[in-house]
This record gives C-alpha cells, sequence and structure tokens, in this order.
C-alpha cells in the first residue's frame, strides 16, 4: 500500500473548538506543535505518523469526510443534524458543549409554543428548527438566516428564533428569553464511511486512543 493510501487526514474545525480539538489530538499522540503557530497555512503533513490535517470551517467539515479528502472530522453534533451529510458518527467527544433552545422576546414568554399557530422562525439552522416543530405538532414559516440571528425579532422579521446558546449571554443581552430546548451538541468524531471500511484496522485503533483519552477525564474540568 503507498504511503498516501495509508496515510491518515483528519479535519480540524476553525473557531472554539480548534483548541480542545488540538488537545484530544496531543492526548492521544499527534505533535500538533506546526497547527499551533500562527500561520494562513491551511494543510500540515507529519510523514513520519503518516497524517495529514487540513484546517476548515466547522460547516464544511462533513462535506470534506463525505467526499473523501479527510478521513476523519472533528465536528459539533449540530452541524452533523443540520446537514446529515452521509458520514460515520463515531464518538461523542464530549467537549463544545452547547444546546438549542426557542428564544421569544421577553413580553410573549408566558405564551405557550401551542398557542402560537403559525409563527416566524428565524435561524442558521432551518432543519433542525424544522423537525423540532413538526415532532410538537407545529408548522411554522422558518427563515433562514447566516448571522445576528437576535435581530430578527427585535425588527419584525421573525416572532422567535431557534439558536444555539452555551452561557444565554447573547440572549439576554437582546432582551431574549428560552421558553424551549430543543437539543443538546457535542464535538463529535465522525468518519468517511469508505475510509472506515478500507483502512479499518487503523481507524479502529485510533477511535479506541480517542475513546480512552475522552473517558479518563480528558475534558471533565
Amino acid at each position: 500500500m503507498t504511503a498516501a493510501a495509508n496515510r491518515i487526514t483528519f479535519a480540524i474545525p476553525k473557531g472554539t473548538l480548534f483548541k480542545p480539538s488540538i488537545k484530544l489530538l496531543e492526548a492521544v499522540g499527534f505533535n500538533c506543535e506546526p497547527l499551533k503557530r500562527e500561520s494562513r497555512q491551511l494543510v500540515f503533513s507529519d510523514q513520519s505518523r503518516g497524517v495529514q490535517y487540513i484546517i476548515c470551517r466547522p460547516t464544511d467539515i462533513p462535506t470534506f469526510v463525505e467526499y473523501g479528502s479527510a478521513d476523519f472530522g472533528l465536528v459539533g453534533k449540530d452541524t452533523i443534524v443540520e446537514q446529515q451529510k452521509d458520514v460515520c458518527e463515531l464518538l461523542d467527544l464530549r467537549y463544545g458543549g452547547c444546546r438549542f433552545v426557542v428564544a421569544v422576546p421577553e413580553r410573549l414568554k408566558d405564551i405557550k409554543l401551542e398557542q402560537w399557530g403559525r409563527a416566524r422562525v428565524a435561524t442558521k439552522f432551518p432543519r433542525v428548527a424544522e423537525e423540532y416543530f413538526r415532532s410538537i405538532g407545529l408548522q411554522m414559516e422558518i427563515i433562514k438566516l447566516h448571522g445576528n440571528i437576535e435581530l430578527a425579532p427585535i425588527v419584525g422579521l421573525a416572532e422567535m428564533i431557534v439558536d444555539i446558546v452555551s452561557t444565554g449571554r447573547t440572549l439576554r443581552e437582546n432582551n431574549l428569553v428560552p421558553v424551549a430546548e430543543v437539543m443538546n451538541s457535542t464535538a463529535r468524531l465522525i468518519a468517511n464511511r469508505v475510509s472506515h471500511r478500507y483502512k479499518a484496522e487503523r481507524v479502529n485503533a485510533l477511535v479506541e486512543k480517542f475513546r480512552n483519552a475522552v473517558n479518563g477525564g480528558l475534558f471533565d474540568d
């Protein structure tokens, strides 16, 4: 087997998941020092370990993995659910925790969801939102936005939002109140289906190392 065929490629997320992803990779024995340096470089190779890293936007990682440009990806459960790409979800990595909520302006917080009838909902995650409301028997008008979701109720674009929160500070600053929880999300290890099959021996060994690191309390603090 050629070196390229035996190489494992990881898609690493930019942003808030980057540092804990590096911490995890180092915990299982990879050298990530080149990834920590200030650089615009997006592809890094460690020939001695047969590993390549590509640095991606989190929302692009399932696509890189589905099409085989990466064997593994580290990405939030929220992105997996929203995109529904054809990948293998292998492990809950237990970091990057956040939750999806339905939030409304504070003045409307006492109105129960089932009393709304059909309302407009702004979100970056239309599939997640639509499936949630369908599951509770409501048909809402879903409006997809790419940022500043909290602005929608303020200017009358939507009556409520579905968004990810961690501390809830942004909601409070915009006088929005969570009224329902949609789902919880943490980072997950995903794999390309072909790689999972044809590189099974190495893939399974790596998954076990990740599992031991996570179960050993790497992110318990």
